[in-house]
């Protein structure tokens, strides 16, 4: 007789273990700073953008993160190498603060040029993808299986709220009371908690050299996941689509609907309100069906796109933003608890750096292109492709509806799947 399955962990259980509460609140710290660079760094693109197009800089200054992170996460996502996750967070926490604060005093100096900038953007950012996936295990490190769940929507709850809703408000008010260029040193300083906490509460990695011969890449896991390569691939899209309204909002905001570093700071902080209010109902959501609820979560995140796009002010531009928000938010737990219904324990790290790699890539390249976009359409006529073409996406997703159920790990790999959810749930 098969047992009983072992009921899911509320978020108030997973609390209660007090490394993971002391780890998140390391996570916390590092992402209000990170939501501080969503306002700050267009606003420090704007002011010296010098003789390059706006639109151009910033979309620059946006991509430079995520084109070296990338650069550096590939060869651990389609290689069979593990790195340490302590030593992975370590590296990330300690290069980013450096150079947010190199970067931050050298423009309260005046010294900063946009190319500058954009060097220390792309420099600092170097290890974030090798430190984001390091994140999610480190958390997932601390509960056990029927723990994983909690853990990912805890981790999404404390991103929404810090990265959307806090960090953007201060940001916003440092750059309208100060400059945006302290938003930076800031930004900087808020890894120091999250490298205290990982060195407390996350152990070191043992040596795995001796078993990278039974390793496989993360590219060879997916091939034989087809129903992971394949959500990948519409995340990959989701997350590209949406580049150009992280271009075309400051533009908006700063032309058109008539606000300034404070409004777009509380358009982005009502974002994060919705975000936070979508991230915490993701926990109701277990019985709702995987492929329709992610169609669902894309059409009504174009439609808000639509409300963005015909906005008229800086108030109906908030409010389509909060329901975005709402809408959008339990994507992301739900997409990577369902991944991680198919994979083994050793098969984690890799295909967790490439899933994030990969999606991350997006950003880089809708970012690029974004600027472009946005200077030859205008900020309207680029959310409004970008709300088309995610709409088209979303009906696009019945290409996932035909899959079979995950098939189980090849015999090579050890023990059990990790995470078995009573709904399989996704991305």
């Amino acid at each position: 007789m098969s047992q009983p399955a072992t009921p899911e962990w509320s978020y108030v259980q997973a609390l209660k273990n007090p490394r993971l509460a002391l780890f998140l609140g390391g996570v916390a710290f590092s992402g209000i700073g990170d939501g501080m660079l969503i306002a700050a760094i267009p606003l420090l693109a704007i002011k010296i953008h010098g003789d390059l197009p706006v639109a151009i800089a910033v979309s620059l200054a946006a991509a430079a993160p995520f084109v070296s992170s990338t650069l550096v996460a590939l060869p651990f996502s389609l290689g069979t190498r593990r790195f340490p996750v302590r030593a992975g967070l370590v590296s990330d926490c300690l290069l980013r603060g450096a150079a947010l604060v190199a970067a931050g005093l050298a423009a309260v100096s005046e010294s900063l040029t946009v190319f500058a900038l954009i060097a220390a953007l792309f420099i600092g950012s170097c290890l974030r993808s090798v430190g984001t996936p390091a994140t999610r295990l480190a958390a997932l490190g601390m509960a056990p299986s029927h723990g994983r769940f909690a853990v990912n929507g805890l981790l999404a709850t404390v991103r929404q709220f810090t990265l959307y809703v806090v960090g953007p408000a201060i940001g916003g008010l440092i750059a309208g009371f100060a400059s945006p260029e302290w938003a930076l040193v800031v930004d900087g300083a808020t890894f120091l908690p999250l490298l205290l906490a990982t060195l407390l509460v996350v152990p070191r990695s043992r040596s795995t050299r001796k078993e990278a011969k039974g390793n496989e890449s993360g590219l060879k896991v997916m091939r034989r996941l087809p129903v992971a390569w394949r959500l990948l691939v519409v995340v990959f899209f989701f997350n590209l689509l949406y580049m150009p309204v992280e271009i075309a909002l400051p533009l908006l905001v700063n032309g058109p609907l008539g606000g300034d570093g404070k409004a777009l700071g509380a358009v982005w902080t009502l974002f994060g309100i919705g975000a936070l209010l979508g991230a915490l109902a993701t926990n109701f959501l277990r019985s709702v069906p995987q492929v329709p609820l992610m169609m669902g979560i894309i059409a009504a995140w174009g439609a808000t796109t639509v409300g963005l796009a015909l906005s008229q002010n800086v108030t109906s531009a908030a409010v389509a933003f909060f329901i975005g928000g709402v809408v959008y938010a339990p994507f992301t737990p739900v997409a990577y608890s369902y991944l991680h219904t198919f994979l083994s324990e050793r098969d984690e790290q890799p295909v967790l750096t490439l899933w994030s790699t990969v999606s991350t890539l997006a950003a880089p390249i809708g970012l690029l292109a974004s600027g472009p976009l946005v200077h030859a359409l205008g900020g309207r006529g680029a959310v409004f492709l970008s709300a088309f073409l995610i709409l088209a996406l979303a009906l696009g997703m019945t290409w996932i509806r035909p899959m079979a159920p995950p098939p189980d790990p090849p015999e090579a790999a050890p023990a059990a799947p990790l995470g078995k959810h009573q709904q399989n749930r996704e991305t």
